[in-house]
C-alpha cells in the first residue's frame, strides 16, 4: 500500500491575512468583478485581471522574502523572577542568492516587534527585546514568528509560530535589608586559626629562602641575632547552613517570598566567601563555595516544589563554626 504524500512535500506552513488596505483592495476587485459580469465590459474584465494578478505577484514575492529565514533563540545566561532581562534572537537568511526584504520578528508573548528592512543572502541580524520573567521554575523562551508585508503591504504573511527553548528562572534576589543583615551577623568574615594571607599574627619562625622581606619581625630578629619572619592567620568566612522551615503548601505567596529570601542570603554569603549549605523539606544541597555552588543553590531553589510531609534531612554537624539561618516557608 502506497502512502500518499502531499504536494509539495516541503511546503511550509503559512498564515495569510489582509491588511486594512488589503481589504479595500479585495473589495474593489470584487466590486469590479460583479460589474464586469453584469455588463460584459471587456475593460472591466481587464482591470479585474490586473488586480487579481497583483495578488498572485504579492504572494510569490512575499513567499520569496520569508522563505529560508531561520530564527535562533539566544537565552540569557541567568534569569531571575521579577528582574527585567534582555532577550535576544539571531535571524539568519539561509538562501544562497536571494535577499529578503521587509521582514518582522514578532514575539507573541510580549507583543514585541522588530523590523528588518533588508537581509542579504547568507546574512544575519541580532534582535533584542526586554522582558521580565514572572515566576521561578522552568519556563519557555518566548514564542516568535517571522512575518512580512512585502511587497505591496496588502497582506500579512507569517511563518509557523516556533516555541523557544526551555529556560530556568531563579527566585528573585534582592539586596540584603537591615533586619536580614542583623540575621547574618556572625556569619560574615572571621578569623580561622591556620596559616594564610590574613592580618593577624599566627606564628614566628626562622627566615627561609623566598620569604617576603616585608614579613621580617625586626624586634625578634634583633633579640635572636637571626632573621625571624611572621606567619599570618588566614581570613575566611564561617560556614552557613540555610534551613527552609515548613512545607510551602499553605500560602503560595509566602513560599515565593521565603525562597527569594533564601536565595538572597545564599548569594550574599557566597559573594562574601562563605561556604553555604541548603537543607529543607525535600531539598538538600551539600556545603560548598564559589560560582558552581551558587548555581547549585539557585537551581535547587528554582525547582523547589511544596511537599506533603515536613521531613528534612538531618544536617551534618561540623563543630561550632557552622551557623544555621532559618527561613520560614509557611
Amino acid at each position: 500500500m502506497r502512502r500518499r504524500v502531499g504536494w509539495p512535500p516541503s511546503w511550509p506552513r503559512r498564515t495569510l491575512w489582509p491588511t486594512r488596505d488589503g481589504w479595500w483592495y479585495l473589495g474593489a476587485a470584487l466590486a469590479l468583478g460583479f460589474a464586469a459580469i453584469n455588463t460584459g465590459n471587456n475593460l472591466l474584465y481587464l482591470l479585474v485581471s490586473m488586480l487579481l494578478g497583483l495578488v498572485v505577484v504579492s504572494g510569490v514575492l512575499s513567499e520569496q522574502s520569508i522563505r529560508g529565514l531561520r530564527v535562533e533563540p539566544l537565552p540569557p545566561a541567568e534569569l531571575f523572577a521579577g528582574r527585567p532581562t534582555l532577550f535576544a534572537a539571531r535571524v539568519r537568511n539561509t538562501k544562497r542568492w536571494r535577499t529578503s526584504y521587509s521582514v518582522t520578528l514578532e514575539v507573541l508573548d510580549g507583543g514585541h516587534r522588530t523590523h528588518v528592512s533588508r537581509l542579504e543572502a547568507g546574512g544575519e541580524r541580532l534582535v533584542t527585546w526586554p522582558a521580565t520573567p514572572g515566576a521561578r521554575g522552568r519556563q519557555r523562551f518566548p514564542a516568535f514568528r517571522i512575518v512580512t508585508r512585502f511587497p505591496f503591504g496588502l497582506f500579512v504573511k507569517g511563518g509557523h509560530a516556533a516555541s523557544g527553548l526551555e529556560m530556568l528562572v531563579y527566585p528573585a534576589v534582592a539586596p540584603i535589608s537591615d533586619p536580614d543583615r542583623r540575621v547574618l551577623e556572625g556569619v560574615e568574615t572571621s578569623t580561622v586559626r591556620r596559616r594564610g594571607r590574613g592580618h593577624e599574627l599566627y606564628n614566628l619562625r626562622d627566615y627561609r629562602q623566598g620569604d617576603d622581606p616585608r614579613l621580617i619581625h625586626w624586634r625578634s630578629t634583633a633579640k635572636s641575632g637571626a632573621l625571624i619572619v611572621r606567619e599570618l592567620e588566614a581570613d575566611s568566612a564561617r560556614d552557613a547552613r540555610i534551613v527552609l522551615k515548613g512545607t510551602g503548601r499553605r500560602d503560595a505567596e509566602r513560599l515565593e517570598r521565603g525562597l527569594a529570601r533564601a536565595a538572597s542570603f545564599a548569594v550574599h554569603l557566597l559573594r562574601a566567601g562563605a561556604s553555604v549549605e541548603l537543607t529543607g523539606c525535600g531539598i538538600h544541597v551539600p556545603s560548598g563555595a564559589g560560582s558552581a555552588q551558587r548555581t547549585r543553590l539557585l537551581t535547587a531553589l528554582a525547582l523547589f516544589a511544596p511537599v506533603a510531609v515536613a521531613t528534612a534531612p538531618a544536617p551534618e554537624r561540623r563543630g561550632g563554626r557552622t551557623r544555621e539561618i532559618t527561613v520560614e516557608l509557611d
